[in-house]
């Protein structure tokens, strides 16, 4: 132990600079996300606002036995990991898709070019995407409508139809997306090694031959990472995107409302602290469970791919 001890300072003596360097992003860290998590303790607790967090009563597992007899639980779980599921699949085929495409597309500059444009939604605020749904779907001015009616059709109303919804918002998060998404596969695919193209060619290899039997293979270890870190977060729906896209349209709550807009409007219209925190340990609880049994399934089939 003191052995260690003495490694410990010395190795703290040796490299002060740059300790003192990481130190304000150590401590940053320490204070917002570690600290907070104190708060946990709510989820097991009767908050009253004039006792405050730990002198309020402990009511056991209360809280997210109401979570769940009043059937928000359910819904709000299965939603959000449907959501995600769904998010998942189409931003990450399509990133793929638009990697690889742009990789066999002759000169740089019109790369770069097209690699620059599919990229610019990604600096587009959810606050804009959300005014763009509306603008295409509200149904006295929307888009859509002004279309069918010089079309001579009736007008649709999209806020009333929840089974649509589902592919809106995955379409929009795809869109968002998926630029950002393919900068990792193309990075990935710029490493290949252009001598296995190059004896492809030589065998008499077409483009699709090329892209099955190199392209995909090489970048797989990419694919699989992006996944696994992916299903991390298949719990956590991106709030922002949500309440932008779908607000406070109550008609659209059954179909839309994941765990993240349900705690935020849990907060905003009720005092029932002690719920809407049990709500997000379940979610992240569930995050942690799932990508420990998606890591483990991974290492089972090939352990060079697992995170851990």
């Amino acid at each position: 132990m003191k052995l260690a001890n003495n490694g410990l300072g010395q190795e703290l003596v040796k490299n002060r600079t740059l300790f003192f360097m990481i130190a304000p992003a150590v401590l940053f860290v320490f204070i917002l996300q570690y600290v907070p998590m104190v708060g946990l303790v709510l989820a097991f607790k009767n908050y009253r606002f004039d006792r405050g967090i730990f002198g309020s009563a402990w009511n056991g597992l209360e809280n997210f036995r109401f979570l769940f007899v009043s059937g928000d639980g359910f819904r709000i779980t299965r939603n959000t990991f449907l959501y995600n599921l769904l998010n998942l699949i189409t931003s990450q085929v399509l990133a793929v898709f638009i990697a690889i495409a742009i990789s066999e597309m002759p000169g740089k500059g019109y790369k770069k070019f097209c690699q620059s444009v599919i990229f610019l939604p990604y600096f587009i605020s959810w606050v804009i995407v959300g005014t763009f749904v509306f603008n295409i779907f509200n149904y006295e001015t929307g888009v859509l409508n002004n279309v069918l009616k010089a079309l001579g059709s009736e007008p649709v109303n999209v806020y009333d139809k929840p089974a649509v919804w589902p592919f809106i918002i995955s379409s929009f998060n795809a869109w968002k997306w998926c630029g950002y998404n393919s900068v990792i596969y193309i990075a990935a695919i710029t490493a290949i090694d252009g001598e296995c193209f190059e004896a492809a060619d030589i065998d008499g290899a077409n483009i699709f031959q090329k892209i099955w039997h190199i392209t995909f293979p090489s970048i797989r270890p990419t694919i699989i990472t992006m996944l696994l870190l992916q299903v991390g977060r298949i719990l956590r729906g991106d709030f922002e995107m949500f309440y932008q896209i779908v607000g406070n349209t109550g008609q659209l709550f059954n179909a839309t409302d994941v765990i993240d807009t349900y705690v935020f409007r849990s907060l905003m219209t009720s005092v029932n602290i002690g719920m809407t925190a049990a709500a997000s340990l379940y979610q992240s609880v569930l995050c942690f469970v799932i990508i420990v049994m998606v890591n483990h399934i991974v290492k089972k089939v090939e352990a060079d791919y697992a995170l851990f």
